[in-house]
């Protein structure tokens, strides 16, 4: 008998030096062409925070590290797919460039007074929480001092 569980997934707000936020445009279904953050899947034997930077790295290109957990995102219907749990995290750029990869059908950064709404997901509600987050530790400015 097979078992139903939640599939574990990663999403990264990855916050730029100069307050822009690195989104990537959905090149599959579900949400094909919507923007969305940079994530995907955690792989066996992995943690959540290592499969963050390296699911950000395959889809845009940028190095990144955990700045902060913005948090656990759990609704079953958050994914039309399956009942996905996504630990969604605030990243600090370190290296690399700009470049869509894997399915990503495009990487862009925005201003915050230019987010492509609405967002895949519940992707919205992750930014919203995740500058929340960003505003505590005292902004861009502070998260790259």
């Amino acid at each position: 008998m097979m078992q139903r569980r939640p599939w574990l997934a990663v999403d990264g707000l990855v916050v730029r030096s100069d307050g822009t936020v690195v989104l990537v445009r959905r090149g599959k279904p579900p949400f094909e062409g919507l923007w969305a953050l940079p994530g995907g899947f955690v792989e066996y034997g992995e943690r959540v925070e290592e499969a963050v930077v390296r699911e950000v790295r395959e889809e845009t290109g940028l190095a990144t590290e955990v700045a902060a957990l913005i948090g656990v995102y759990s609704d079953p219907s958050r994914d039309p797919r399956w009942h996905v749990v996504s630990v969604a995290f605030l990243l600090k750029e370190v290296g690399g460039a700009l470049h869509a990869d894997t399915d990503a059908a495009a990487v862009a950064a925005f201003p915050l007074d230019r987010i492509p709404y609405p967002l895949a997901f519940d992707h919205d509600k992750i930014l919203e929480d995740g500058l929340r987050v960003l505003s505590r530790l005292g902004g861009p400015r502070k998260l790259y001092g």
